[in-house]
């Protein structure tokens, strides 16, 4: 597939998603919280964000459009919220930063039997639609992200004593949303994985197979679920897949290159194009690329949505060469490694240094491609 500027992406300068919450959002998530402000009040502030966001995307030129994920508290937390049977528990796993300090996190939990009971994202969707010129993009998390970062203790097991039965509710209550997005327009779709990248980790496989997994089933398993998520997707709707190592304050979760999970990912995952993150050597080389079918493109990863040091064009160009080796120049694109803001909390930079980074993206795109 050639990545080209004809109206459908992928584009050739792209974005992951989320963006730094401006202090009037991040003021009114804690006022909302405390009862200080009302609902309506709290979706006008959301509103009047989301347009200020989706102007600044195309201010600088981005053929591709997000709401900043604003009206979630992290990119999976308003699946929870608003799916019956869930919530909120201690994670497994620990985020890390480069000198190895570690910080907690959450996961889902389920407590009952899953069913959606209320739109997830049609809403955001709709709302973004409205408010741009461009092409709207809407992301999901994966269903592994309702499993993985509880892998050993998922569910009660009064609800789900049956892993098969737990991930056939979850993908039904993800094919509902997606057939209610295709319904509402939605033409771009991202999906979030991170379990499959996780498990790229020898240290994450050891982790997971001590507790009595077998992480080559889990790859298997999250690969159908994505699958099945998507088996009513028209071929009008153009899919990427977003493969990610963790992204909270500027720490991950995991190491190591895709080599481990390319080629069944690549080949059996039902998707147009993957966001890859290769921003710093922890993500291996190019390698992995060699296995990504023809047909399919892959949005390169290159910009640090965790630092506001700023890449050069140059050093871009390089890195877009050393993946050519393994994969047609003309089926890559460029974009940040991942989001600003996976959530509400951001990563350590400023709303001028995402400004800046996303402003390269589409700069970089232009001499790299032109």
């Amino acid at each position: 597939m050639t990545i080209r500027p004809d109206g459908r992406p992928p584009f050739r300068a792209d974005h992951i998603g989320s963006l730094l919450r401006p202090q009037p959002l991040r003021q009114a998530f804690r006022r909302h919280a405390a009862n200080e402000i009302a609902d309506d009040e709290f979706e006008s502030i959301q509103d009047d964000c989301i347009r200020a966001a989706v102007r600044m995307q195309e201010e600088i030129g981005l053929e591709v459009a997000t709401d900043g994920e604003f009206r979630r508290g992290s990119y999976w937390g308003r699946f929870v919220e608003r799916t019956e049977g869930l919530e909120i528990r201690p994670a497994l796993l620990k985020f890390r930063d480069d000198r190895g300090d570690e910080l907690d996190f959450t996961a889902p939990y389920a407590t009952a039997m899953i069913r959606r009971t209320h739109p997830l994202a049609v809403d955001e969707f709709v709302f973004l639609r409205a408010v741009t010129a461009v092409t709207p993009k809407i992301t999901l998390p994966a269903p592994s992200t309702m499993h993985f970062l509880r892998f050993s203790d998922f569910a009660i097991r009064s609800a789900y004593g049956d892993v098969d039965r737990f991930f056939a509710d979850l993908v039904g209550v993800f094919r509902q949303e997606i057939a209610e997005l295709v319904v509402a327009g939605c033409r771009y779709l991202q999906i979030d994985e991170i379990a499959c990248a996780l498990l790229c980790d020898p240290t994450i496989r050891d982790r997971i197979a001590a507790a009595g997994s077998d992480p080559d089933a889990l790859v298997e398993r999250y690969i159908d679920a994505i699958n099945g998520a998507l088996a009513g997707c028209s071929g009008e709707v153009i899919v990427g897949v977003h493969m990610c190592r963790g992204n909270f304050r500027g720490r991950h979760l995991a190491d190591g290159g895709y080599d481990w999970v390319a080629e069944r990912f690549f080949t059996r995952a039902h998707a147009n194009h993957f966001l890859l993150e290769y921003d710093t050597p922890r993500a291996g080389d190019f390698a992995p690329l060699r296995f990504v079918p023809k047909g399919k493109g892959v949005v390169l990863g290159l910009i640090s949505s965790k630092t506001p040091v700023l890449e050069t064009i140059d050093s871009l160009q390089r890195r877009v060469d050393e993946a050519a080796k393994y994969i047609a120049p003309e089926r890559l694109a460029i974009s940040p490694q991942c989001g600003f803001a996976s959530s509400a909390g951001g990563n350590p930079l400023t709303e001028a240094d995402e400004r800046t980074k996303l402003r390269l993206a589409v700069d970089a795109a232009h001499a790299i491609w032109r």
